[in-house]
């Protein structure tokens, strides 16, 4: 996935052998930045491939909540549908109903 934008691998660093001219660098001193190099390399490595296994939990995650959203949704709109809603009006009139009925009286609000 990331590996198309990466050019060497760090053993590709620890590997390459550079010509020495009469000017050019001192081989120590190249060896040593390398070795750093190697280091960030292998540690950037290790890096990304944790992020990346962090990122397909996250993933997986996101998948199933979005499924339990759709499925609270449905059991949602089910239970909407199938319950009528009962305002305090409804309640109120139910009760002064079931006084009558128990009490015998007209006790009307």
């Amino acid at each position: 996935m990331y590996n198309d934008n990466i050019n060497f691998t760090p053993q590709d660093i620890l590997d390459k052998d550079f010509n020495v001219d009469t000017r050019g660098y001192r081989p120590q001193e190249v060896d040593k930045f390398l070795d750093l190099v190697i280091k960030d390399y292998t540690e950037f490595n290790s890096t990304i491939k944790k992020l990346l296994k962090d990122n397909r939990i996250l993933e997986d995650e996101i998948a199933k909540l979005k499924q339990e959203i759709r499925r609270l949704k449905d059991t949602e709109e089910i239970v909407e549908s199938s319950t009528s809603r009962i305002t305090n009006l409804d309640i109120l009139k139910r009760l002064s109903s079931l006084e009558k009925t128990v009490y015998g009286k007209n006790t009307d609000i």
